[in-house]
C-alpha cells in the first residue's frame, strides 16, 4: 500500500467515525437491516447513499430479473477456474466491476468459493474446485478483480455451505483439520491476500452453530486471526436471531424490510440484552464499506482511478477459449481439417439451444448468446455444416423464448389495467419493489403473459406452468386448462418460489403462422411474507417426435460427414441452486446418441455442455472429448475457434472427473437427522481417489492443448521452485506447471500429495522458458488440533513438477527442518 492510499485510509477511518458519531440508535439499526430486496437505507443527513447489492458471480443483474435489463455472461467459475490463471480471473472481476457500475450497483454477491466435496452439489458449477488452493489464488484474482473496479465483493458462503439439501437447517459437522485445511482455507487466503470489503454468512449451521450467529468463526477467526475489516452480510433469508446474529458477527440482515435487526435490535440494546457497541461496530463496518465504494460522501472511494473499460464480449470469448478443457485428443482429432470440401455434421439440442449458464441466483441475462450451431455456421463455408438435433436432454416445457412476443398485463379486482411490463421471455420474476410503473401488491389482483407465438416447427406443442397458485392457461383464443398449484414438499424456499415444471396442454400448432398465447395468474395474498415477490412462467415444449428416430437421422449426418460433433448437455433440472443432484448421468438418450454416432464415424467429437462433472461411459470410443462447461454468452464463438484450431484449449481441470458416480469419494450430502458429517476428513477429491487407489476418468489438473511440452529440469527450496519446459510441438501455447508436494515420512496423517502452487508459462515452438513459482510457508503446515493453531512438519518431501495430479513429469526431494 502506498503512502498516498494510507492517506486517504486515515481520511476514510475519520470519516466513518464523524458519521458513526450523529447516528442514533434506532437509525444505526435501521442501517443494519435490507430496506427491500437488494439495498440498505440512504441516510442524507451524514451523505450515505442507499448501498445497493447484486447478485453475480458470472455477471451482474442489478435489482431487477428480468431479461429486458440483460447483462454480460460470463462463463461459470468452473470454466474460470479451469483456466488455472488468477490474473485472467482479476480481468474477468473488472468487467463485472465495469457493469456493476453501470447498473448503479456497489456491492456483487460473489464470489463463491466453497469446495467440489462431493459432485453431486447443486451448485458445483458456481464453485471454483475440489482444491483449497486453486480455489485461493482464483477467488483472490477475481476479488482484486472487481475491487479493482471500485465495487465490493461478499466472499461466500462462509462456510461449510458445499451441497444444497436442506441448506437453511442442515448442521455440516466438519472435524477441526478438515475445516481449517480444507474448507476455511480459501476464505482465508483471499481475506488475507485479497481484503475483500464483504463476506456472506451461509445459512447452515457448523458444528451446532448456525453461521451467522457463529462467534468462534467470524469474531475470533475471521474478524480475530486474519484482520477481516469489511462487512458481514447474511445469506438472503438466513438471519433469524436477533441478539444471536449481532453478537455472532453479523453485520446486515437481509434482505428486508422484515429482518431480525431494525426495530428489533434497538429494542434488544434497550433491554439490556446487546450491547450499544456491537451495533456501533457493525455499523463501521457498514459505513466503511459504503465509503470504498464511493457512497459515502466526504470519505474518498478506495479506488481514485478506475480501470480502462473493457469490451465484454470479446472478454467473454477469451475466457470461454481459455476453460475449455481437451480431455482426449486420439489421433490429433482436434484441431479438424477445415480444407476444402471438408464436412462436419453437428449434432444435439444443446449445439442449437446452449445452455450457456446454471440455474438459480447465478442466472443473468445476456443481450446476445451464440451457440454452437452459430459459431460453427458463422466460422465454415457454406455447405460444410450439417446439423441434426439427435436427442433432447429434456422432455420437459422450458420458459417460452423463441418465437413468443410477450408482456405482463397487471390488474385490479375489479379487471382494470394497473400497469404493463415487458417481458423477453415468459418469466415473470418481481421480487421487492420490482413492480412495473403504477403497480403495487396492494392493489394486484392478477397478470396476465400475452402476446404471440411463432412456432418454428409444425405439429403438437406442449404448454405449462411453472409457479405455485392459480391460473389460466390459453392458446387460441380458446382456454386449454385452468387450475391451481399447491405448495409441494419443497424445503427449499428457491425450489417451492420457482416450482416444478408441469405441463397443462397440447394443441396442434402450423409452422411460421403466429397465434395468441394467454396466462393470467392470480396474486395470493402475501401479508406477513419476509419478502414479497411474484414468480411463475409460461412454459412450452415443442413438438416431440420418436428419440429412435431422432438418433437414426443424426447417425445418417454422421456417416455422410467427414467429422461429428455432439454437443450433450445437463439441464436446470440436474443443474441449479435449491437442490442437488442424484447421480452423474447425462439426462435423456445423450449416452444412446454419443455411442451411435461413434460407431457411425470414427472422427467422432464431443462437446460436453455441463458445469460440473458427468459419466461418460462412451469417452473411450470416441476420438475427443472436449469439456465446454457452461461456457458464458460467447460460448458458441469460443467453440468454433476451438474446434478449428484458430486458438488453443486452454484449461486443465480444477476438479476430479470420476469413471463412474461409484468411484466419487463422497456420494451422499442428504443430512441424517438434521446432521451432515464430513466423515472423510482430509480425504476429497484428488486426495481421496489417491488414498483409495482408485484411477478417475480425468484427474485433477488434466487438459490437453495443441502442441507438446518437455520438462527439463526442476529445481527446489523451502520458498521457491523453479521449473524449466520447452514447446516440443509447432504451434504457440501455454503450459500449466503444477507442484505437488509428497511427504516422504509418516509423521501424521496427511494426504499422500496436495496442489502446493502453480503458474501458467507461455512459449513458442522450441523455446524454452522457465516457471518461478513461490511455495507457501502453509504448504508445509498443518492445524494442530490440541494447540489450536498451525504447525510446521519438518522432514523429507518429494517435489513433483506434474502437468496434473496424476501426470508427474520430474520429481526431487526438499529435506525441511
Amino acid at each position: 500500500m502506498t503512502d498516498a492510499d494510507q492517506a486517504r485510509d486515515r481520511i476514510r477511518e475519520d470519516a466513518v467515525e464523524a458519521a458513526l458519531d450523529k447516528l442514533d440508535l434506532d437509525t444505526k439499526t435501521r442501517l443494519l437491516a435490507g430496506q427491500d430486496m437488494w439495498s440498505l437505507p440512504a441516510l442524507p443527513e451524514i451523505g450515505l447513499h442507499s448501498l445497493v447489492m447484486s447478485d453475480g458471480p458470472v455477471g451482474v443483474r442489478g435489482v431487477r430479473w428480468s431479461a429486458d435489463d440483460p447483462s454480460v455472461a460470463l462463463p461459470s467459475p468452473t470454466a474460470l477456474a479451469a483456466a488455472w490463471d488468477p490474473e485472467l480471473a482479476r480481468r474477468a472481476g473488472r468487467l463485472l466491476a465495469q457493469e456493476a457500475r453501470r447498473k448503479g450497483v456497489h456491492v456483487l454477491l460473489a464470489p463463491t468459493v466453497n469446495l467440489h466435496r462431493s459432485p453431486l452439489g447443486g451448485r458445483h458449477f458456481e464453485c471454483y474446485s475440489e482444491d483449497p488452493c486453486l480455489t485461493g489464488a482464483v477467488g483472490s484474482g477475481y476479488v482484486a478483480g472487481v475491487q479493482d473496479g471500485g465495487v465490493g465483493t461478499t466472499v461466500k458462503h462462509f462456510v461449510g455451505n458445499d451441497a444444497e439439501t436442506d441448506r437453511f437447517t442442515v448442521d455440516s459437522v466438519i472435524a477441526p483439520r478438515p475445516l481449517r485445511e480444507l474448507y476455511l482455507a480459501p476464505f482465508e487466503a483471499i481475506v488475507t491476500g485479497a481484503r475483500p470489503w464483504g463476506v456472506m454468512t451461509a445459512y447452515n449451521r457448523v458444528n451446532g452453530t448456525t453461521m451467522t450467529e457463529h462467534r468462534h468463526l467470524v469474531n475470533e477467526v475471521l474478524r480475530g486471526e486474519w484482520g477481516f475489516d469489511g462487512a458481514n452480510v447474511s445469506d438472503w433469508m438466513a438471519a433469524r436471531s436477533t441478539t444471536g446474529d449481532i453478537l455472532g458477527g453479523m453485520d446486515v440482515a437481509m434482505p428486508g424490510p422484515a429482518t431480525v435487526y431494525g426495530p428489533a435490535l434497538a429494542e434488544a440494546v434497550r433491554a439490556g440484552e446487546v450491547p450499544e457497541a456491537a451495533v456501533d461496530a457493525a455499523v463501521r463496518n457498514v459505513l466503511r464499506l459504503a465509503a470504498r465504494a464511493g457512497a459515502l460522501e466526504g470519505a474518498p472511494a478506495a479506488v481514485a482511478s478506475l480501470p480502462a473499460l473493457v469490451d465484454g464480449q470479446a472478454l467473454a470469448r477469451e475466457l470461454a477459449v481459455r476453460g475449455f478443457v481437451l480431455v482426449r485428443n486420439e489421433d490429433a482429432a482436434l484441431p479438424l481439417e477445415v480444407s476444402a470440401g471438408r464436412t462436419v455434421a453437428l449434432i444435439g439440442a444443446a449445439a442449437r439451444d446452449a445452455r450457456v449458464l446454471g440455474g438459480g441466483s447465478a442466472t443473468v441475462f445476456p443481450e446476445r448468446v451464440v451457440s454452437p450451431l452459430d459459431g460453427l455456421t458463422a466460422a465454415l463455408p457454406d455447405g460444410a455444416l450439417t446439423y441434426a438435433v439427435g436427442a433432447d436432454p429434456s422432455d420437459e416445457p422450458v420458459p417460452a423464448d423463441r418465437g413468443f412476443r410477450l408482456r405482463a398485463v397487471c390488474r385490479d379486482a375489479s379487471g382494470a389495467v394497473l400497469g404493463e411490463g415487458s417481458l423477453p421471455t415468459g418469466q415473470v420474476q418481481w421480487i421487492g419493489d420490482d413492480l412495473p410503473a403504477g403497480v403495487s401488491y396492494e392493489t394486484l389482483a392478477s397478470i396476465e403473459v400475452r402476446g404471440t407465438f411463432v412456432p418454428r416447427e409444425g405439429g403438437e406443442h406442449t404448454f405449462g406452468t411453472r409457479g405455485l397458485g392459480a391460473f389460466e392457461l390459453a392458446v387460441g383464443g380458446r382456454t386449454l386448462w385452468s387450475g391451481v398449484q399447491p405448495m409441494g414438499d419443497e424445503a427449499d424456499p428457491f425450489e417451492a418460489f420457482f416450482g416444478a415444471p408441469s405441463e397443462r396442454a397440447r394443441i396442434a400448432l402450423a409452422a411460421g403462422e403466429p397465434v395468441e398465447v394467454s396466462l393470467t395468474f392470480r396474486v395470493p395474498d402475501m401479508a406477513g411474507l419476509p419478502v414479497r415477490a411474484i414468480m411463475f412462467s409460461l412454459l412450452h415444449l415443442g413438438p416431440r417426435r420418436d428419440a429412435d428416430a431422432l438418433i437414426d437421422e443424426a447417425v445418417a449426418a454422421a456417416r455422410a460427414a467427414d467429422t461429428a460433433v455432439v454437443v450433450v448437455a445437463t439441464t436446470e433440472r440436474v443443474e441449479s441452486e435449491g437442490f442437488d443432484r442424484t447421480d452423474l448421468a447425462l439426462p435423456g438418450r445423450q449416452d444412446d446418441l454419443v455411442r451411435a454416432v461413434a460407431a457411425a464415424n470414427p472422427r467422432t467429437v464431443v462437446v460436453v455442455n455441463a458445469g460440473s462433472p458427468v459419466e461418460m461411459p462412451w469417452r473411450e470410443d470416441v476420438a475427443a472429448v472436449l469439456l465446454g462447461w457452461f461456457p458464458g454468452q460467447e460460448g458458441g464463438a469460443a467453440l468454433a475457434d476451438v474446434l478449428l484450431g484458430a486458438e488453443e484449449p486452454g484449461g486443465r481441470l480444477p476438479t476430479t472427473w470420476p469413471a463412474r458416480f461409484a468411484d466419487a469419494p463422497v456420494t451422499e450430502v442428504v443430512p441424517v437427522d438434521g446432521r451432515l458429517e464430513y466423515r472423510e476428513g482430509l480425504f476429497i477429491g484428488y486426495r481421496a481417489y489417491e488414498r483409495n487407489g482408485i484411477v478417475p476418468a480425468f484427474p485433477f489438473g488434466h487438459g490437453l492443448g495443441y502442441t507438446d511440452w518437455a520438462y527439463e529440469s526442476l529445481e527446489a527450496t523451502a520458498d521457491t521452485v523453479r521449473v524449466r519446459v520447452t514447446n516440443t510441438g509447432t504451434r504457440p501455447g501455454r503450459e500449466v506447471v503444477q507442484v505437488y508436494l509428497a511427504p516422504l515420512d509418516d509423521a501424521v496423517e496427511r494426504p499422500a500429495s496436495w496442489l502446493a502452487a502453480f503458474a501458467g508459462v507461455q512459449a513458442g515452438p522450441g523455446e524454452s522458458v522457465e516457471a518461478e513459482i513461490a511455495l507457501p510457508a502453509r504448504a508445509f503446515e498443518i492445524w494442530d488440533e490440541e494447540a489450536r493453531a498451525w504447525r510446521r512438519i519438518g522432514g523429507t518431501y518429494e517435489v513433483r513438477a506434474s502437468r496434473s495430479h496424476g501426470d508427474t513429469r520430474l520429481t526431487t526431494t526438499l529435506d525441511l527442518a
